[in-house]
């Protein structure tokens, strides 16, 4: 989530006395979006937030993305940043999808309208006509509700349910679908010491990583083992506060998981499984605006048809004056050569 008062103009520090310059991470090499949304509905407010990926593996170029206003409720776009659907559903913070064994599209968002109890609003996605029904209310626990991802089930559940909540929490919880009358079971839980709000499931092994906005990245295996902080706000590789976490997987345990570093408007890289920095991009002015001020992303690998033929990374960008905020989205194999170029030519 964008701090406020993060930004202050040179001119205010000057008048009081002072200029403090932004803190700036590594070197990030730069890409362009290939294309961008509409621009969401809530004007001047931080109101876009986080995007969510369906494929469509038959016909990749129709495939969506699902994102909030979360002064208002969730978007449907297609590859084109054009609006397919609009659903109000008060406020929704960060939103993610799984896609059962049947081919039930299921979309969750974490819900603020209750700043005293977190829960998540469940949604199903029809994919042909690109539209949301609401279908549930999920109860999580005391707190403000705030970040939200799923993962594959486990012990014989549909779907994992992870809300980071604000004051720190964090809560897990098996999904049965039971043909569309969903239950839950609260399985995981845990507490860090300040607040978190993005987080991304390996699909492979139910692995999850969260972030803390002020301290870095933490790696959940579902082994039981404790809860370990793999990659720290260092000002190099990340620069607080961070926000949206995807993940790239390759074979077994590799690839890639990336976190936007919203401090200096850039994304780092890590390579998977050990966390090594790989390197930082950003998203520059190019055909389409920059992306600054990320707070969520996601990533999907394979084909999305000619536009994004390796995968598609989506960031929300929240500044895109004069427009409302809106999300740009990116060629992934434009960020994976950046990268390469970056690493060969001692970049970052």
């Amino acid at each position: 989530m964008r701090r406020a008062g993060s930004f202050v103009s040179l001119a205010a520090l000057l008048a009081a006395g002072c200029a403090t310059a932004p803190i700036m991470g590594d070197p990030a090499v730069e890409v362009t979006a290939t294309a961008e949304t509409d621009p969401v509905g809530t004007a001047n407010a931080d109101a876009a937030d986080d995007p969510a990926i369906w494929r469509n593996a038959a016909d990749p170029a129709a495939s969506l993305i699902v994102a909030t206003d979360k002064k208002a409720g969730l978007y449907v776009y297609d590859l084109n940043g054009k609006v397919r659907h609009f659903l109000a559903g008060g406020l929704l913070n960060n939103v993610d999808l799984f896609e059962l064994a049947d081919g039930t599209v299921i979309v969750g968002a974490s819900d603020r309208t209750d700043p005293a109890n977190a829960k998540i609003a469940l949604f199903t996605l029809d994919t042909g006509r690109g539209a949301l029904t609401r279908i549930d209310t999920i109860v999580v626990g005391p707190g403000e509700g705030y970040g939200f991802c799923m993962g594959p089930g486990r012990d014989g559940a549909d779907a994992m349910l992870y809300s980071p909540v604000k004051d720190g929490s964090l809560h897990g919880q098996a999904l049965r679908w039971n043909e569309g009358q969903p239950s839950v079971e609260t399985v995981f839980r845990h507490k860090l010491a300040t607040q978190p709000e993005g987080c991304v499931v390996d699909p492979r092994d139910g692995t999850l990583y969260v972030g803390e906005e002020m301290a870095g990245v933490w790696r959940f295996r579902m082994d039981g083992t404790p809860g370990e902080l793999v990659a720290r706000i260092d000002n190099a590789m990340l620069v607080a506060d961070v926000e949206g976490l995807a993940i790239a997987p390759e074979g077994r345990e590799g690839g890639l998981l990336i976190a936007s570093s919203q401090g200096d408007n850039a994304y780092a890289a890590y390579r998977l499984p050990d966390m090594e920095p790989v390197g930082r991009f950003r998203i520059a002015a190019g055909a389409f605006g920059a992306a600054e001020e990320t707070d969520g992303i996601d990533l999907v690998l394979g084909d999305f048809g000619p536009a994004f033929p390796a995968g598609l990374f989506v960031a929300q960008d929240g500044m895109n004056a004069p427009a409302a905020q809106n999300f740009k989205l990116v060629r992934w194999d434009s960020i994976r050569d950046a990268l390469a170029r970056g690493v060969d030519g001692g970049q970052p």
